[in-house]
């Protein structure tokens, strides 16, 4: 499978390394630029493959996404001194814009992926600009809570002392700082949470709640603090899309995606479960919320469309 990367910062070169070292795609074109960027990314990967798998990774232009099935967009400018986000975000649109245009052009049936922070915002203006070029909004996917739940879930299999492939829990709405994390419908093997924790003797209360969701929301400014930015964990959940893509596994992640109604909000881009194939999104699952989850997913989906209205405003 080819798999086409716009962006060779961090964050789409690490998608690469990635993507290669879970033999994901066969073929994988790195376009930037900054070309010395891309060409030296995709050098200093293809020393990785002879103790790797037998890949191809170059850097190339945009007519070298020809025969791509997926296309990660991680391309964006960084802030100014002084720049407001909304004049960030406006910037970043034009990129966008030219992005999903040029790509279209050159691989009509892609699949979209989309990393590029805010990546619910950006993924909610990816799917009017592509839907103008004639692609269905299932082709373009957010990365969204991917990485948050894949955090849940090793803070929770650390605690619980389970590999977290065996716990099952999501996080929901914004990919920031109003996600949702949902407790009531948390499994370990198929064992709901609280008979887990009844059987295994695991002490549970709500300091260690408490201190869970903490370490999940504030995970990535602990990062960020301490090295500047965060790509290995984005990095993987990518490689994981384009395998998952790639092979038709039918996976359920919590992918970042543009919906008619939501909690009674309207048109407006977030993280659920959803079921993914070889066709791109192949729709939400049904996800039963107490009461105050219920609230929490309102209140972030809200905060995501007043973050848009402000953008249309201006």
């Amino acid at each position: 499978m080819k798999v086409g990367i716009i962006g060779a910062g961090l964050v789409g070169s690490t998608a690469a390394y990635a993507i290669i070292l879970l033999k994901a795609a066969n073929e994988v074109v790195l376009i930037d630029k900054n070309t010395k960027r891309s060409i030296a990314e995709a050098a200093d990967i293809q020393h990785a493959l002879p103790f790797i798998s037998a890949s191809d990774v170059y850097s190339g232009s945009y007519d070298d996404l020809k025969g791509c099935k997926v296309i990660v967009h991680a391309a964006g400018v960084s802030q100014k001194p002084g720049e407001t986000r909304l004049m960030l975000l406006e910037r970043n649109t034009a990129v966008l814009r030219e992005v999903i245009t040029n790509a279209i052009k050159y691989a009509p049936d892609a699949i979209f992926i989309i990393a590029t922070n805010p990546v619910d915002i950006i993924t909610h203006l990816s799917v009017g600009f592509a839907s103008e070029l004639g692609v269905p909004r299932e082709r373009i996917i957010g990365t969204g809570t991917t990485l948050d739940t894949a955090r849940f879930r090793a803070l929770l299999g650390r605690h619980f002392g389970v590999d977290p492939h065996h716990v099952h829990g999501y996080v929901v709405g914004e990919h920031g700082d109003s996600e949702v994390l949902i407790w009531s419908n948390i499994d370990v093997g198929g064992v709901a949470l609280i008979d887990f924790i009844k059987f295994r003797k695991v002490e549970f209360n709500t300091d260690i709640k408490d201190e869970i969701e903490n370490s999940v929301r504030n995970a990535a400014y602990k990062i960020i603090e301490g090295k500047g930015s965060t790509y290995y964990g984005i990095g993987a959940a990518i490689a994981r899309l384009v395998e998952i893509i790639g092979r038709d596994n039918r996976a359920i992640l919590t992918i970042s995606t543009r919906v008619k109604e939501i909690v009674g909000v309207k048109d407006v881009t977030l993280s659920l479960p959803h079921l993914i194939g070889g066709e791109g999104d192949l729709g939400v699952l049904p996800l039963k919320l107490i009461e105050k989850e219920k609230i929490l997913l309102e209140t972030s989906a809200r905060i995501i469309r007043n973050k848009l209205d402000e953008y249309d405003r201006n």
